[in-house]
């Protein structure tokens, strides 16, 4: 059976560009780092990776979408904005949450997310 999601990876050309994006523009901290090549950010329950390993996927190539929870997400869509990282969705709301799209250095997407109270 099934109890969790252990990790997401994302598949990056560049790790030192894309470190600092992900630890200096987003400010994820790193929980491991495997030869430079596999680097991990403990989120939670759950694990964000990033890797040059070669396994059959293509940096940007546009699938699965990573989206991670924000505690302000118009203080962080606006500190995004100051960054100048590209937004390929604006702020909208579902009826779930609200919810941001942008790009990392590598054409990945990313979507930061708020789930709306409940109750």
């Amino acid at each position: 059976m099934i109890t969790l999601i252990a990790f997401t990876v994302y598949p990056v050309s560049n790790m030192a560009r894309s470190r600092s994006f992900y630890e200096g523009v987003l400010g994820l901290m790193l929980s491991s780092n495997f030869q430079d090549v596999w680097v991990e950010y403990d989120l939670g329950d759950s694990t964000f990776a990033i890797t040059t390993t070669e396994m059959g996927h293509t940096p940007g190539a546009k699938g699965a979408v990573v989206a991670f929870e924000v505690a302000d997400l118009d203080a962080f869509v606006n500190s995004l904005k100051e960054k100048q990282v590209t937004f390929v969705l604006d702020t909208t709301a579902t009826p779930v949450c609200r919810m941001a799209v942008f790009e990392d250095l590598e054409g990945n997407h990313i979507a930061i997310h708020k789930r709306h109270a409940v109750g």
